[in-house]
């Protein structure tokens, strides 16, 4: 049974006609394929997705992101890599079903793969908690985040939660410091590693495993630091506000990618991702595959700097600011000279004329 949205009411109508001309022999009076009929309706259904969903607002974008039918996490690791072997725990408390990891291959090549997985049905979201992870998920992410850099292993996770999980055990575990931790180990991986929001980007709990060398975005997807639920209730104390805020926020992945803040926008089929699986597959293998092979020519030091430059760079354009200082970012000059700067403070022996020495050729790195 499909599932419709609000604003599909005249979609649902259309497919409704569609569904009695393609089985005629449980209507009464039709005893006959109609064709011609079948595709002119057909074509009617295509229009009026295609301007239905040309036109979203940021609210109607939301509610597409969590659409019930839009593919998860499992469904893309089952269908774009190969031997796939899934690893539990934490080391530490226990296992955490709203997130699923392990080792695969992709075209051949070894990669670590974590994906926040929300649920297909009513029972199997409450037992994933809806995607919302527990600290011990997080830790398990970053252990084996940890195991992959060591073996020069690329990372690829999947994005689509409401948030990390509020809750009085979670707290009681160190939510926020899992959080923390699991950004830290994103930042410092010597391996390439490439987040895809495929749903629901929510919170802290979608930027724990997001701080990734290449950010991507479904074109329905959304990304924002609470949802448009949250923002009315704190901002306006009405949670029927949900466009206005969703609006106020830019959290579609056309207004994040003008922001610079994900890099690169993986179109939908026409009516959203559940409407054509195979082919939002087909487009996200297309991706990572491009993706993995740009970041082949660069050495260790060099994915570490390209990743921190990624962030340091946001917010500086004119979507946040009007004075633009594209200066700011990090070399491999410039790590070296930061490295030698706290040697020499370090040292109480040596002279100010040094200390001055150094910032001058620092100064004129910055400069060239």
């Amino acid at each position: 049974m499909k599932n419709y949205l609000n604003f599909e009411t005249e979609v649902k109508e259309l497919e409704g006609q569609l569904d009695a001309l393609k089985d005629p022999y449980n209507n009464e009076g039709i005893s006959e394929v109609n064709t011609n009929e079948i595709a002119s309706l057909e074509e009617k259904i295509n229009k009026k997705l295609e301007k239905i969903y040309s036109n979203l607002n940021p609210w109607e974008t939301t509610q597409v992101a969590r659409h019930e039918d839009r593919p998860k996490a499992k469904y893309f690791i089952k269908n774009l890599f190969d031997d796939f072997i899934s690893l539990s725990g934490d080391r530490f408390y226990g296992e955490d079903k709203s997130v699923i990891a392990g080792f695969a291959k992709f075209n051949n090549k070894s990669i670590l793969v974590i994906g926040q997985e929300k649920g297909e049905n009513l029972d199997e979201r409450l037992d994933r908690n809806f995607g919302m992870m527990m600290p011990e998920g997080y830790r398990k992410s970053v252990r084996l985040m940890e195991l992959a850099n060591k073996f020069n292993i690329p990372i690829i996770t999947f994005i689509d939660t409401p948030g990390a999980y509020p809750g009085v055990g979670a707290e009681e575990r160190g939510q926020a410091e899992a959080i923390a931790r699991s950004i830290e180990s994103c930042m410092k991986l010597k391996v390439p590693n490439i987040s895809i929001i495929i749903g629901e980007g929510g919170s802290g709990g979608a930027i724990a495993l997001a701080s990734a060398s290449k950010v991507i975005m479904l074109e329905n997807a959304i990304y924002s630091v609470i949802s448009p639920e949250g923002c009315a209730t704190i901002l306006w104390r009405d949670p029927k506000k949900t466009l206005e805020a969703a609006t106020a926020m830019k959290l579609t992945s056309k207004e994040l990618f003008d922001l610079n803040i994900v890099d690169e926008i993986i179109k939908e089929p026409t009516g959203g991702a559940h409407r054509d699986k195979e082919k939002i597959l087909e487009n996200i293998r297309i991706s990572i595959k491009k993706h993995l092979e740009n970041f082949q020519n660069l050495n260790e030091e060099q994915i570490v700097l390209q990743r921190k430059n990624k962030f340091l760079q946001i917010g500086r354009g004119s979507g946040f600011s009007s004075k633009l200082d594209n200066t700011i970012g990090l070399s491999i000059e410039q790590k070296n000279i930061n490295n030698m700067l706290k040697k020499v403070l370090k040292d109480k022996k040596v002279s100010i004329g040094v200390v001055i020495t150094i910032f001058i050729i620092a100064g004129l790195i910055y400069l060239l």
